[in-house]
């Protein structure tokens, strides 16, 4: 599975600034129970609720509000949709969803799956966007290994990473690298377990500067109370065989969002409103699991399904071969050549322009 962005056709210019509802991450609920299990676990008492804190106002198109500002990295701001897709090993088109453009991929992710459980899938690849703990933890326990890739620890330039930093379970801590203890001190309302370090240590050692730059000389790391379920994750990822099974996403998913917007373009759209957007996407994917089907049927014989107006034109099954005819400086013609079971045969030479049939 796999997701992009389709540019609305929504002036840039033209929005106000609105307030929008924050959408709940992704097991929120699930998340804050185990949380405040994890607190009574460390004998901590129960957070206090949390107090309502104002949303920030967000832009809202005047001309489809229904899309959403988008804006990834040195790419260009644009209202846009977000479409998420999840195709087979052969790259058939199962599932897909249709979200504003300032939805983030894992906020999605509970809606595509709803779509593709029916069939029952045994792995599922998706790209850095769906790697989080709530979505790793999610599979694991349906029994469906999920395949992310390899994603760089992330920190401060010039200071020591997270890796550096090694977990004991077994007595529930962090050690540094100069082998100082950094003991379990709570765990916060985002589900991260804070790991703090003795000052009295910190000030004296070598890698100070290197390791914090807190005015109390206190190294802090968190680790989320999901985090097994990662660490599980990158144990398949390390599996034989799952380096090769990961790079076929460029040959399925990648090429087919490739196709959608080199020759179906799927880069903008006309319409507006997230309705009409799920019928175009839709009815885009359904071309190409056709275009897909054409060409696995190219120089295949197949029978043609019983039906009134085929039966009375064959009075006994056919099978038909279909040939196309390459590309001419005019048009283009496609020959479906009917052959009967009996020794006559019949020919349907269809013109692309409808111009004539000619059926002998």
């Amino acid at each position: 599975m796999d997701g992009t962005h389709i540019k609305a056709a929504a002036n840039n210019r033209k929005y106000q600034h609105q307030v929008v509802a924050h959408q709940a991450a992704f097991m929120s609920e699930q998340l804050a129970v185990e949380i405040e299990q994890d607190r009574k676990k460390h004998a901590k008492k129960p957070l206090k609720p949390a107090k309502e804190s104002k949303p920030d106002p967000k832009k809202v198109s005047t001309t489809d509000p229904e899309s959403g500002w988008f804006h990834k990295g040195d790419h260009k701001q644009v209202f846009a949709y977000a479409t998420q897709v999840a195709c087979d090993q052969h790259g058939w088109a199962l599932a897909y969803t249709v979200e504003a453009g300032n939805i983030h991929d894992s906020q999605a992710f509970s809606a595509l799956f709803a779509k593709i459980e029916p069939f029952k899938p045994q792995v599922i690849i998706a790209d850095s966007g769906y790697k989080n703990p709530s979505i790793a933890k999610f599979l694991l326990d349906k029994a469906i290994p999920p395949l992310f890739p390899y994603t760089r620890p992330r920190g401060k330039k010039g200071m020591l990473r997270p890796n550096a930093f090694v977990y004991d379970a077994y007595y529930d801590c962090y050690l540094c690298p100069e082998n100082q203890i950094l003991p379990y001190r709570t765990t916060n309302r985002e589900g991260y377990r804070e790991y703090k370090s003795d000052p009295k240590h910190c000030q004296t050692c070598p890698l100070l500067s290197l390791c914090t730059q807190n005015k109390d000389h206190q190294k802090t790391v968190t680790r989320h109370i999901w985090k097994d379920y990662l660490e599980t994750c990158e144990d398949i990822r390390h599996q034989d065989g799952m380096r090769e099974v990961y790079q076929k996403r460029k040959e399925t998913i990648e090429r087919l969002f490739g196709t959608a917007k080199e020759y179906h373009n799927l880069r903008y759209t006309r319409e507006r409103g997230k309705s009409k957007m799920e019928d175009k996407v839709g009815l885009t994917l359904a071309c190409l699991n056709i275009k897909k089907l054409v060409k696995r049927l190219a120089g295949r014989s197949f029978y043609f399904a019983e039906n009134r107006g085929i039966g009375q034109i064959f009075s006994t099954r056919t099978h038909v071969l279909f040939k196309t005819k390459e590309k001419t400086n005019t048009k283009m013609k496609f020959v479906f050549g009917l052959k009967a079971l009996t020794s006559r045969l019949l020919f349907a030479q269809i013109l692309v322009d409808g111009s004539s049939v000619d059926l002998y």
